[in-house]
């Protein structure tokens, strides 16, 4: 088989390659409609969240190590008011909200610049609401478009790249559709949480399974 080399200013991440799915993560059997899931990420690209300023989000993505479907399940960009006079510790109220939702409670953070902060914030916030968390703090050196272009376009053309109907709401897929790895002068803050939560080692899932039901034995016999 020859292939075609593709040189990489040339590469697009074309939404139309994405399998969409409607199912939600059926936690006691580990699966996504008929996938199996053994890995979930949540995973945070903070900012400001100040509406001119660079998107913050948090992405979850689950996966399947063995056929090693991507499945970008949620996608949450994050927005508070420019006069907010804590809009870090509210951002963390949305991200531990989005986590609860979705009954996770581990969550890898950007700690790049302004993020530095975030963890030790994060905490305290958890800490006032009562929630179990654990951050894995990240910080990222590497070009930003490299990192964009080796994590998801190898999955994305392969054909095993999964996005649930409700990304089609979030500004992900413009911003997969204008993407260009040089001189791209648009939003990629989604993708770029997307290629960190790609990269993240996941927390491993594995089925529940079905209630426990009381068994009640049968104690009338003869000796």
């Amino acid at each position: 088989m020859m292939l075609e080399f593709i040189a990489p200013e040339r590469a697009r991440l074309d939404p139309d390659a994405l399998h969409l799915y409607d199912d939600d993560f059926d936690s006691r059997r580990a699966r996504i409609g008929d996938h199996v899931i053994t890995g979930a990420t949540v995973y945070w690209d903070p900012s400001t969240a100040h509406k001119k300023s660079d998107a913050s989000v948090c992405v979850l993505v689950y996966r399947d190590d063995k056929t090693k479907n991507i499945f970008i399940h949620d996608v949450l960009y994050l927005i508070v008011p420019d006069n907010d006079l804590h809009p870090l510790a509210r951002q963390c109220e949305m991200v531990l909200d989005f986590m609860c939702r979705h009954c996770l409670g581990r969550i890898y953070v950007e700690t790049n610049g302004m993020g530095v902060a975030l963890p030790e914030i994060m905490r305290d916030v958890a800490m006032r609401q009562n929630r179990r968390i654990h951050i894995v703090p990240v910080s990222n050196h590497h070009n930003k478009e490299t990192r964009i272009l080796d994590s998801i376009e190898p999955i994305l053309t392969t054909g095993r790249m999964y996005a649930h109907r409700r990304i089609q709401s979030t500004p992900l897929i413009s911003e997969m559709i204008g993407w260009a790895p040089y001189g791209y002068v648009g939003h990629d803050d989604g993708l770029d949480a997307v290629a960190g939560a790609i990269c993240a080692i996941p927390t491993p899932v594995r089925p529940l399974g079905q209630s426990v039901r009381p068994f009640s034995a049968n104690t009338e016999f003869n000796v």
